[in-house]
């Protein structure tokens, strides 16, 4: 038989921003309990005492709060250098037989520019090559024959190397995304390796998400 605790964590983890919530302790555990108690008999199918709900609650924050303290937090205490750049425009394509071959070809063109920007990902079906502005002519016309799908232009970039110990501990992403789309910012594309991942956004945004992710370090 399911537990009032295991009904109230369980209750907790479908609902990320009322985890995080508690796991800063902003939330009054009274106050929950009474807006969750018929939700909780509900899953129980039976009546459940309020105080039951309360305790449960705070042991599911002291746990959250742990749980960030010791592992999320450390890890971005730690972050790397954040490296900002602007003026980049996320191209979307099709994969075709002759996807590669094209990127290749870009590659060669822009081997030896150093104001040059140039990161791809590759997916199922598609693949996102994002470069600066600079260099939008040469890419529009070496990929003329590809089928592209979206163009966004005026977008920047956030670039942000993690400890190597970042793969070993859950939830780091979910508590930077968070942060940001707290504040509003849209994350347009992400790239990332196993020690570094790059967001890009509207140009207007990045002052925000730098903030954001600087702040991160003095958590």
């Amino acid at each position: 038989m399911k537990t009032i605790a295991a009904t109230v964590s369980q209750y907790v983890k479908n609902k990320p921003y009322l985890a995080s919530a508690l796991s800063d302790g902003i939330i009054n555990l009274t106050s929950l309990a009474r807006k969750i108690h018929p939700d909780i008999e509900a899953m129980m199918n039976k009546p459940i005492n309020q105080g039951a709900i309360i305790m449960s609650l705070k042991r599911v924050s002291d746990d959250a709060r742990y749980s960030a303290t010791k592992k999320i937090i450390k890890v971005l205490k730690n972050l790397g250098d954040i490296t900002v750049r602007s003026s980049l425009v996320d191209y979307g394509f099709l994969l075709s037989e002759t996807l590669l071959l094209t990127q290749a070809n870009l590659l060669k063109k822009i081997e030896f520019k150093k104001d040059v920007f140039y990161t791809s990902s590759r997916g199922v079906a598609e693949s996102n090559i994002v470069v600066s502005q600079n260099i939008v002519p040469l890419v529009d016309e070496l990929f003329q024959n590809e089928v592209c799908q979206s163009k966004v232009e005026n977008l920047s970039s956030i670039t942000i190397k993690l400890p190597t110990d970042n793969v070993k501990v859950p939830g780091i992403y979910y508590f930077l995304f968070q942060r940001l789309s707290w504040e509003g910012v849209n994350i347009t594309e992400v790239i990332s390796t196993s020690n570094e991942f790059t967001i890009l956004m509207d140009e207007d945004q990045v002052d925000i998400a730098f903030k954001v992710i600087k702040d991160l370090k003095n958590l």
